[in-house]
């Protein structure tokens, strides 16, 4: 076993790790650093210790769009999240994150969030002018009801979901969730709640995004069940290929760890560090192994498929900022990983013709602004916080602010120190046409304005970090299903070489990333060839609705 690597009884397939291994695997370069970068690179290092791999990553710092820091407030310290603050232990790519966490030996490290939290229980959107207390867990019917017909956020919710059987079914082949979502029950439930949701997950335009890539159970359920209300009284779901084999490993596995287990139980869980802590362990532990290279501050700058008589490499040339020449180095690898953007890829891939299709999937741009306030109780509710819908009244919300989290309740435990900490996000889809963005004076100011409009917030921060994070989110726009089976055919022609994984394919969550990563390594050391990351996009590769 390779020295420095943290093995439990649950690093998966140690047990036919030589049946398996794929000899034709030797040279491994990984490219992109950020959380698919490094978990690829350490799942590869895992699964072919006597192959050399190499992550590249074009800034002087691993872990993309995790940025955790601490940050002393005076009396003590917290911790400010930049990208994403919390995950969810959600089954099977929730699970796959607990197995990596359990792996590196960060078990100890968690803090979770029970499902009986306040956090939980208490999530809001905030129209016309007030907070709205959306139902769940915690949430009596009476109350419910009552919410539903009192609250202007809730209009014709009630008999849109009556109606919702008679609607006339649509066999298209994709269309936006706003389109989707007004057709089968009401424009204005559209724009007042799902607006809203979209708003905190992928900071886009419901009448942009893709109803079969974003909601794929709704789009299948009209197309089989005629209605959605029909699939959800069946309790159907959706059954993947890809998943069956993971769960057919799961089941001959030994139970999980107690702490693990209880982590599976949670609404949701961080890190005491921040989520930033999962991408420095990552880091460490590569850094640990002699097969693994990490070369910071290098572009890459082309790839390409080259043939000799005998056999296939992938040319890669890069150039690194920290050698003086800055001369392009060319190097070839049996294997690619990329865990870039789509757009990236394609601009260095020749012929560049090859992978067009990959860079037509836009991102967009997030301000995030974090404050802390000495006092304890400067929030006039609790719970994880609330997010702004489109339909929003301009006067309302003037800054385009997307959300704000409740950070002291989404993550109770992580600070040590007494005070009020809270996120807010601006930007997204709105900021899409602007020229330039706000400055962090600028910034900040925006953001105390909507906790004083929203929540009568006058108390003055005690810190306050804005950072404005481009191109961060990418937004699977419609046609995104047909456009990856299009990569997934021109990724054919590499024979395997090339591979892809990250959020610009097949989900922007964390949980999404380390999935993709595992997947697309799996691939590979078993030895089929036609992987490329996007198989799950083939025809005849697609999910079936049935019985949980």
């Amino acid at each position: 076993m390779a020295s420095g690597m943290h093995w439990t009884r649950r690093t998966y397939s140690t047990t036919t790790l030589n049946n398996v291994l794929n000899s034709d695997v030797t040279d491994v370069a990984v490219l992109g650093g950020g959380i698919t970068g490094l978990a690829s690179a350490y799942y590869a290092a895992q699964r072919l210790p006597d192959s050399k791999i190499t992550l590249f990553e074009g800034s002087s710092r691993l872990g993309g769009w995790l940025r955790s820091q601490l940050v002393d407030v005076g009396n003590g310290k917290v911790v400010f999240e930049q990208g994403p603050r919390n995950l969810r232990p959600t089954r099977p790519n929730g699970w796959v994150t607990l197995d990596l966490v359990e792996s590196l030996g960060l078990e100890d490290q968690v803090i979770m969030t029970s499902k009986q939290s306040v956090a939980a229980q208490n999530r809001f959107i905030y129209y016309p002018d007030h907070l709205v207390r959306m139902p769940g867990p915690g949430s009596s019917i009476l109350s419910t009801v009552i919410s539903m017909l009192q609250e202007p956020v809730f209009t014709g919710l009630i008999s849109a979901c009556l109606l919702e059987p008679t609607k006339d079914k649509v066999l298209s082949v994709d269309e936006s969730i706003g389109s989707f979502i007004s057709r089968r029950l009401r424009p204005e439930l559209t724009d007042n709640i799902v607006s809203a949701l979209i708003h905190g997950i992928y900071a886009g335009d419901i009448y942009q995004l893709s109803i079969r890539s974003i909601f794929p159970f709704l789009f299948h359920a009209e197309r089989e069940k005629d209605c959605i209300a029909v699939a959800f009284l069946e309790g159907l779901k959706l059954h993947w290929p890809h998943d069956a084999p993971l769960e057919a490993e799961w089941a001959k596995l030994p139970p999980v760890s107690a702490k693990i287990q209880a982590i599976r139980e949670s609404s949701v869980f961080t890190f005491k560090r921040g989520i930033g802590q999962l991408a420095d362990q990552l880091e460490t532990k590569l850094r640990e192994l002699p097969n693994v290279d990490i070369r910071l501050e290098t572009a890459v700058d082309q790839l390409e498929l080259e043939r000799t008589d005998d056999s296939e490499k992938i040319g890669l040339v890069s150039r690194s900022r920290r050698e003086s020449s800055n001369q392009p180095t060319k190097e070839l690898f049996t294997h690619v990983i990329s865990t870039i953007s789509g757009k990236a890829l394609h601009s260095i891939v020749r012929p560049t013709s090859s992978m067009s299709m990959l860079a037509r999937t836009p991102a967009v741009t997030v301000m995030v602004v974090n404050l802390y306030f000495s006092n304890p109780s400067v929030l006039p509710v609790r719970g994880f916080g609330y997010l702004l819908p489109r339909s929003l009244p301009f006067e309302q919300n003037p800054e385009r602010a997307l959300g704000v989290v409740f950070d002291s309740d989404a993550s109770i435990g992580q600070d040590k120190i007494p005070g009020t900490k809270v996120t807010v996000m601006l930007g997204g889809h709105w900021w899409d046409d602007w020229q330039a963005y706000p400055d962090e004076e600028m910034g900040a100011s925006m953001a105390k304005d909507i906790l004083k409009r929203h929540l009568g917030i006058l108390e003055k921060p005690r810190a306050v970090r804005v950072g404005l994070q481009k191109e961060c989110i990418p937004q699977y726009i419609v046609g995104h299903h047909e456009r990856m089976a299009q990569g997934h055919e021109a990724l054919r022609s590499f024979n395997g070489r090339l591979r892809v994984a990250g959020s610009s394919y097949t989900g922007v969550g964390l949980n999404d990333c380390v999935r993709s990563a595992r997947n697309v390594v799996t691939g590979l050391v078993e030895g089929r060839d036609q992987d490329t990351g996007l198989g799950s996009f083939a025809k005849g590769n697609g999910p079936t609705l049935g019985k949980k």
